[in-house]
């Protein structure tokens, strides 16, 4: 494992969504998550940690240090008594926790052998309590660009479902014709540094990994509901120092997003300009375009 970070980061992605679902409201009949006041769509945070849990889970394939805690289908208190037999610790009776350097010596190895322990934390203090962990990587919600207008299509199956039945079935199918989104993120170089009590110890390894994930995170994921999706922009601001040598938000308005004057109703990445103001970049803090 490489040296923890030493720098902290904040970074903005923008991603495009044509005639696809990108983030399926479950209370809202599966349709693409809105702001009910502003019509602006919404992806969570959530859904995109899942898609970079999935590449990384694609592309390193339980190589030691880079298994997924949270993985689909696989309960998590299977991870968290993996690690007790790993370490061979003594597993804590009912609701008794483990002596303080045994707590210690578990987080450890869930952040040395988990990923996404590591890049983002987790809450681990249910059966084979393994502690509370806070990641350096936290992301935001990402929010469309423009006002999105979903539509609920109808479709129909040329079979039938079941045996005996003589009509086939209509269903729905929830997309957004074009979307361009938003999403800025944060890593704390101070939540990686493992001087710090809850340090996870996230490397420059880790990092590479990270924006390979976030540029690819769609193309591993492709379905029918998702249509077209894939990320059109990354924009990586580095600060020299651990702690920071500006705040967030002034570097994030440096990247600016517009539509087209010529343009109603975007359908294409084309109908944007995207503006990064590099000249404007305070001392201490170097910006690179990853795409």
């Amino acid at each position: 494992m490489s040296e923890p970070i030493k720098n902290r980061y904040e970074f903005t992605v923008l991603f495009e969504v044509e005639n696809g679902n990108p983030n399926g409201d479950p209370d809202a009949g599966n349709a693409p998550r809105i702001d009910a006041e502003t019509g602006i769509g919404i992806v969570t945070d959530v859904c995109i940690k899942r898609k970079i849990r999935n590449y990384v889970d694609f592309k390193m394939n339980d190589a030691p240090g880079y298994k997924i805690y949270v993985r689909d289908g696989v309960p998590l208190d299977s991870n968290r008594k993996y690690a007790y037999e790993q370490t061979g610790i003594e597993i804590p009776k009912g609701t008794e926790e483990p002596a303080k350097e045994d707590y210690i010596k578990i987080k450890s190895f869930m952040c040395q052998n988990f990923f996404d322990i590591r890049a983002f934390g987790a809450v681990m203090t249910l059966t084979y309590n393994c502690g509370q962990v806070r990641g350096p990587v936290q992301l935001g919600f990402a929010k469309s660009i423009d006002v999105i207008f979903p539509q609920e299509l109808s479709i129909t199956s040329c079979t039938y479902a079941n045996e005996g039945e003589k009509k086939s079935k209509m269903g729905r199918k929830n997309i957004v014709p074009y979307a361009l989104y938003r999403l800025d993120g944060y890593v704390s170089a101070n939540f990686a540094n493992p001087k710090y009590t809850a340090g996870t110890g996230f490397s420059e390894a880790d990092l590479s990994l990270l924006w390979e994930a976030i540029i690819n995170m769609f193309e591993t994921d492709h379905a029918a509901a998702r249509g077209k999706m894939a990320v059109r922009e990354l924009v990586v601001f580095k600060h020299e120092s651990e702690l920071g040598n500006c705040p967030a938000y002034k570097l994030f308005d440096l990247v600016k997003v517009k539509k087209n004057e010529n343009v109603t109703y975007p359908r294409a990445y084309s109908d944007y300009t995207v503006e990064v103001d590099d000249k404007s970049v305070p001392a201490g803090v170097t910006i690179s375009r990853m795409i």
